[in-house]
């Protein structure tokens, strides 16, 4: 069954069999066996792609359904050892996977030092895509729509600002509004009282954006749209990380988060973009019919205790 459903993941008997680490004549022999075993072929092989047959698609179909078994059976059974043992695969972008979760995992495995973490890294949409299929426990996400089926937890919240070069040419009534890294690192940003800025100001002047794809392009193309303006786009690039640090070197300005701001970000100035679309806030989310273990319950929690002072004052009861 693992074999066949490589071969399906892949779209080709030798990426699976270099998948499997196996020849490519011997996953063949396997898949033809099994389709002796059962009377149909699984695999259309007369055309260029490889097709699932109606009888193949009952096949992955139900293999999903089995492989999910084992998984909860596996789960259940580390349950009872109180997580003494088990896995835990915890999927984020680039962004949460490289600045937001290393405390955190860093203090779960100190914790629970039995459970084996696993991190998968990925664009949030195929995030999503992961967590349907069940190949992630975990992942993290802002902006679902509440028709979407999982079981979510609000756990986190970023705030969006415009990294701005300090070589760029800024009127004097532009640079009132400015903040420093030190500024943000005290978190002037959260008081109501810095006044905010309208994108209109720096419409002249480039933008590095992310591409298509990313929750904070969406939200960057919201706030566009929320005054009619069509920025002068310099570079499009997939990372929040990339971004910024182009930003850094001059190039451009980048809608970042407020968390990849450190003591060395003295190459720009940072605004407050005047959009209710600045505050992102983060859902732990877990799809809705998969066995909900003690181990990523505990991840929640530790979670929590790393970042005290965003969405949640108080544990989330499952």
């Amino acid at each position: 069954m693992k074999y066949i459903w490589s071969v399906y993941k892949n779209g080709s008997f030798s990426k699976a069999a270099e998948e499997l680490y196996i020849t490519q004549p011997a996953l063949s022999l396997a898949v033809k066996r099994t389709e002796e075993k059962i009377g149909a072929q699984i695999f259309d092989r007369s055309s260029k792609k490889l097709q699932l047959t109606e009888a193949g698609e009952l096949y992955i179909r139900k293999y999903r359904e089995i492989r999910d078994l084992e998984t909860e059976l596996e789960k259940q059974l580390n349950d009872l050892s109180s997580l003494k043992a088990g896995s835990l695969t915890i999927g984020g972008t680039n962004y949460f996977n490289s600045y937001i979760l290393p405390r955190v995992i860093v203090a779960y495995q100190k914790k629970y030092p039995g459970i084996h973490l696993h991190l998968q890294e990925a664009g949030s949409h195929v995030l999503v895509d992961l967590l349907k299929e069940h190949r992630i426990d975990i992942a993290f996400h802002a902006g679902l729509s509440s028709k979407d089926p999982f079981y979510r937890i609000p756990c986190f919240e970023d705030r969006v600002l415009l990294s701005v070069p300090k070589t760029f040419d800024l009127p004097e009534s532009l640079r009132n509004a400015a903040m420093t890294n030190k500024d943000i690192m005290n978190l002037k940003h959260l008081d109501d009282h810095v006044p905010s800025v309208k994108l209109s100001s720096f419409v002249h002047l480039p933008f590095i954006l992310l591409s298509p794809g990313n929750n904070l392009y969406e939200r960057s193309t919201k706030m566009f749209a929320e005054e009619n303006l069509e920025p002068k786009v310099v570079m499009q690039v997939n990372q929040l990380a990339t971004a910024w640090h182009l930003s850094c070197a001059g190039l451009g300005i980048a809608f970042i988060s407020d968390h990849l701001v450190t003591s060395s970000s003295e190459d720009v100035l940072f605004f407050k973009p005047d959009s209710d679309l600045t505050a992102r806030k983060f859902e732990m989310i877990m799809s809705e019919n998969h066995y909900i273990s003690k181990a990523m319950k505990a991840f929640y929690e530790v979670f929590i205790e790393c970042y005290p002072y965003t969405l949640n004052k108080h544990p989330y009861v499952f």
